[in-house]
């Protein structure tokens, strides 16, 4: 079939390789002209899709990468994969609306249009079904067909990918539901009907608002434990033996990405504005996950000060700069917020990341003050304090616990060690 995918992110981009690897002709459109030509010339931008494959793909002619709106034919299928953030706590469908427009210029009669991107209940049938109507002149049901299928999308993850991740899928009517789910089958092994687009789009907030809530609870679980001298770690390890009841959730810096610290608020904000009705599991899950970062900063500093030093003037080296381990994503990212407050404190801050090469531009990553280095015994010992934020496996942590003077261990990936500390 022919096949559109709006937005080459990391949603997007693997959907558009799947897709075309199963022998549909892909479209891969995005409004990011450097990615654009990033991809026509076969070079990826994300780890879990390598150049190789998509190389494949360009000289077999089965996926074209665009920016021109030109390039998108009348389409069997179209996916709608585009970000959607937060605007000053308020949810912004701009891309959702700007993709829907586009994509209603060149629907046709018995096409196809599923949205991917995570929203709140009813953007994809009043939002998306409404801009395909109002740019087609067509009726949604009856004209073509429309639905919601939620990325499962685990960057970095070596045994869960597009392929082998249950696929929820939704239509406005039961056509719609038939016709996408007989797409996804082309290349996800095990599609799961829903009954609705509504109970999609509220299944995927539900998915990652419990994991943003028991992150947030284990936490602050674990900052209590420090205070009162508990080794919180140990403690999860031996709740975690029981086989019922428990599911093991770690703690960290901070939560980034594009779905914890955006998704749970979607659900939040749409349940003020529709019900009267505070979420408010949700709001104090925020509440501790953001305050992460300022947690690490005040452990860093009594750190140093335990060392008869201040920030101002210390070095600090921080492993990590992506969001979760084996990425380069920095979307988000809780180093950022840490970063910025060192700099502000007077701190000599040096940053370390394989997964992140350097001169990649990074939002809210302050233009003085922080050094790109490698992650070297030099480094490690140049460096009045190390803090492990994001733990790749690509690290040396026998170099980091050898060469270090003192660490900061936010992901417990280190031995315990006279000179390491758990977060």
């Amino acid at each position: 079939m022919h096949v559109v995918v709006i937005g080459q992110g990391y949603v997007g981009l693997p959907l558009a390789v799947h897709a075309a690897e199963a022998g549909h002709r892909v479209v891969a459109y995005d409004t990011n002209t450097s990615k654009v030509k990033q991809l026509s010339v076969g070079e990826t931008y994300i780890d879990d899709i390598p150049s190789d494959r998509i190389r494949r793909l360009l000289e077999s002619g089965s996926l074209l990468p665009t920016a021109d709106e030109r390039d998108i034919p009348p389409y069997d299928v179209a996916v709608i994969a585009v970000p959607t953030p937060l605007t000053d706590g308020v949810p912004d469908l701009s891309h959702v609306e700007s993709a829907a427009a586009t994509l209603g210029r060149s629907l046709r009669h018995g096409a196809a249009v599923v949205l991917e991107s995570t929203t709140y209940p009813g953007t994809t049938r009043n939002c998306v079904g409404g801009l395909l109507q109002q740019h087609s002149g067509l009726t949604a049901g009856e004209d073509f067909h429309l639905g919601f299928s939620p990325e499962r999308t685990d960057p970095g993850n070596p045994h869960w990918h597009l392929a082998n991740t249950p696929k929820l899928v939704a239509g406005i009517d039961q056509a719609s539901l038939d016709f996408l789910s007989s797409f996804y089958r082309t290349f996800v092994d095990h599609v799961v009907p829903v009954s609705g687009c509504e109970e999609a789009e509220y299944a995927k907030l539900l998915e990652n608002t419990f994991r943003h809530v028991n992150i947030a609870l284990v936490n602050e679980m674990a900052a209590v434990a420090h205070d009162l001298g508990i080794d919180a770690w140990e403690s999860l390890d031996a709740a975690a033996t029981k086989p019922f009841g428990f599911m093991k959730f770690t703690p960290g810096p901070g939560v980034g990405g594009h779905c914890l610290p955006v998704d749970p608020q979607y659900l939040s904000w749409h349940s003020r504005r529709t019900l009267g009705r505070r979420s408010k599991f949700i709001e104090l899950a925020d509440e501790v996950n953001a305050d992460r970062p300022l947690h690490v900063v005040r452990r860093i500093t009594q750190t140093l000060n335990s060392k008869k030093r201040a920030v101002n003037g210390a070095r600090v080296l921080l492993l990590g700069l992506s969001y979760k381990k084996n990425v380069r994503d920095t979307r988000e990212s809780p180093a950022l917020p840490i970063i910025r407050d060192l700099v502000r404190l007077g701190g000599d801050v040096q940053v370390a990341d394989p997964h992140v090469p350097t001169g990649t531009e990074i939002p809210g990553l302050p233009t003085h003050g922080v050094t790109r280095v490698k992650c070297e015994p030099s480094a490690l010992s140049s460096s009045d304090l190390t803090v492990l934020l994001t733990d790749h496996d690509s690290f040396d942590y026998a170099a980091v616990a050898a060469h270090s003077t003192w660490v900061l261990d936010c992901r417990r990936r280190l031995p315990a060690l006279e000179h390491v500390e758990y977060l």
